[in-house]
């Protein structure tokens, strides 16, 4: 079989070269699948102009479809963001938009797009909330057909009130180490048996 294929969506606010935590941990993330034999790219999506709507293309200027043909040429999706005053970034919340379009965009079987694709969560942030994004943005990826692996997220929230960036640390927390290999395992092995057996048409 095949290695499976991953593409990273850095939902960071700062566009390129700009240093972004929300990269370097979906690069880390990426590093793991690479161990799992997943290959990964990463789109940091504020370089794009993304027009806001729902649908899969948004007219002259709308660079989504070009991000929407990386999504749907990968196998497992990670949704990277930082934190900001307890919620994912508004650029996560408008991929979650547009993906809304897949709904509509079925195969022969009836099934949305991205049923059969496997979808990951990654938070970083110097404030709380990184429970409450990733069960957003889970719940968000599979209403849209996604399935989300056990243990399919990994995150980094400094102390109440701190002021520290990840890509500042000195190296990767234990414990963040440890989810982040997790997520990898997981979704890597989801993805192969998904590959290996589609779930049933809905028709």
């Amino acid at each position: 079989m095949a290695a499976s294929s991953a593409v990273a969506l850095v939902c960071t606010l700062k566009k390129s070269p700009a240093p972004s935590s929300s990269e370097v941990i979906a690069r880390q993330v990426l590093d793991a699948l690479g161990e799992n034999d997943v290959k990964g790219t990463v789109v940091r999506v504020v370089d794009h102009d993304i027009l806001p709507g729902v649908g899969a293309d948004e007219g002259p200027g709308d660079h989504w479809p070009l991000v929407r043909e990386q999504i749907a040429a990968a196998d497992i999706l990670l949704v990277s963001t930082p934190t900001w005053v307890g919620h994912m970034s508004s650029v996560a919340q408008r991929v979650l938009e547009r993906l809304d379009a897949e709904l509509s965009n079925t195969d022969d079987a009836d099934r949305p797009a991205m049923v059969g694709k496997v979808a990951t969560v990654a938070v970083v942030g110097n404030e709380d909330g990184a429970h409450k994004i990733v069960a957003d943005l889970s719940q968000g990826l599979n209403d849209i057909g996604f399935t989300i692996p056990a243990q399919g997220c990994t995150y980094w929230n400094d102390q109440a009130m701190g002021g520290t960036d990840y890509q500042d640390l000195d190296s990767v927390p234990e414990a963040v180490a440890s989810a982040t290999g997790a997520l990898a395992r997981n979704a890597a092995h989801l993805a192969k048996v998904l590959g290996a057996q589609q779930y049933p048409s809905y028709r």
